[in-house]
């Protein structure tokens, strides 16, 4: 799947670290590269992780289905929910609606966390609509 992200994605460290219900679940290391303020994630590269976790998980039920596609962002909507610090981010993309020519998603990003409860307390959330364009077109 890492051959697949995007080279901004790559530069970010965004990395594939399991499959879950069929969606990859990405990560990003904490690290120089994403640090905003000192020992906190950067707002873009949280936005990066989210969106890069909704397209893969459009693109993994895409190809389960067989079908190829170009995607093209018609909005993508992200809300900050808690400060992300020096850990380990992960995201998970789950589709709501997935049509012949559009498609909805939401994206969620969480840390891990010593109590277990990381994705119970995402830090950041994504609404994303997809156009999905034929690629001979």
């Amino acid at each position: 799947m890492s051959e697949e992200l995007t080279p901004y994605a790559r530069s970010l460290g965004i990395t594939t670290d399991r499959q879950e219900d069929g969606a990859p679940v990405l990560k990003v290391n904490f690290g120089s590269n994403v640090e905003g303020r000192p020992q906190h994630l950067h707002g873009g590269a949280t936005s990066g992780l989210l969106e890069t976790a909704g397209y893969a998980a459009l693109r993994a039920e895409l190809a389960r289905q067989g079908r190829s596609h170009q995607l093209k962002p018609i909005n993508i909507t992200v809300q900050f929910l808690a400060a992300g610090k020096s850990k380990v981010t992960f995201a998970k993309g789950n589709i709501f609606r997935l049509g012949r020519r559009n498609a909805n998603v939401e994206v969620l990003a969480w840390q891990e966390a010593d109590d277990g409860e990381g994705r119970e307390r995402p830090i950041a959330s994504a609404v994303m609509n997809i156009l999905m364009a034929d690629p001979e077109s």
